[in-house]
């Protein structure tokens, strides 16, 4: 299924409005139903989500044609726009990244998420640049959310992290991104100056200790990442469940503690 043409054009204007575009990364088809079913504007994967749930580590050992096809099977059961986790484009040739951005335009997917990590940004900037001729061609006007890991790795600290954050976000703008993706920091002060100075869409991640919804909406923060979180609590809620009833037998237990017998079959029948 090949993105929808009114879905780029969607996902652009969920960044432009006056509120903070919530995003509730999936990782498979039944969790992106979910966060639909939830009221998510659009899905966004979570890389290492995606990875775990296929049996592998986060950081480009999942293979790019199982990435394509999730998303894939995502397309097929949500009318909302797609934002696909990429990492770092699975290569570290730009050629490369926008032929992979072709094949996920071919699934369904209208955006990304790339990121800098420790290869600095000229790199990242020759990326994006070539994802948005491989878009271009595909007549997509793909979303590029540009992922700044200064912070997350700790690449610099105090002022000079925060100039460099905005230096790396000028650049990556400069070659064709339409977003700024800041994880890990929860300083308001940060994010307003970051908002402020960049001239794009700032996505922060939702961790402890970030500011609430309406403090980021205040600072002119566009979009909310919650990155792993729901896949995590997924799992842990499962592995609970599983050490519960392999330890007690209680059937009593596992239907009360799965929660209501949810019609999931009816979200899929066609």
């Amino acid at each position: 299924m090949s993105a929808r043409p009114n879905d780029a054009k969607t996902f652009h204007a969920l960044h432009s409005g006056p509120g903070l575009l919530v995003l509730a990364n999936a990782w498979d088809a039944q969790s992106a139903r979910i966060v639909q079913e939830a009221g998510g504007k659009a899905i966004a994967t979570s890389s290492a989500a995606v990875a775990w749930s296929h049996g592998y580590a986060d950081g480009h050992f999942l293979p790019m044609d199982v990435l394509t096809a999730t998303v894939r099977e995502i397309a097929r059961v949500v009318t909302v726009p797609i934002s696909v986790d990429m990492e770092g484009g699975y290569s570290d040739e730009p050629a490369r990244v926008g032929e992979h951005v072709r094949a996920i335009i071919g699934a369904g997917g209208i955006g990304m998420n790339i990121e800098d990590s420790t290869k600095g940004a000229d790199l990242l900037c020759r990326k994006i640049e070539a994802v948005k001729r491989a878009a271009a061609a595909e007549g997509v006007d793909f979303f590029v959310n540009a992922r700044c890991d200064v912070y997350l790795r700790k690449l610099a600290e105090g002022e000079a992290a925060q100039a460099e954050s905005i230096a790396r976000a000028g650049a990556y703008k400069n070659a064709g991104a339409d977003g700024f993706f800041l994880p890990g920091p929860t300083d308001i002060a940060l994010f307003e100056a970051v908002a402020a100075a960049i001239g794009m869409p700032l996505n922060v991640m939702a961790r402890p200790g970030a500011p609430g919804r309406a403090a980021l909406e205040a600072a002119g923060v566009k979009r909310l990442s919650a990155a792993t979180a729901l896949s995590r609590g997924a799992y842990n809620a499962a592995k609970a469940l599983a050490e519960a009833f392999l330890r007690d037998g209680d059937s009593e237990a596992l239907s009360r503690n799965a929660g209501p017998a949810t019609d999931f079959n009816a979200w899929f029948r066609t």
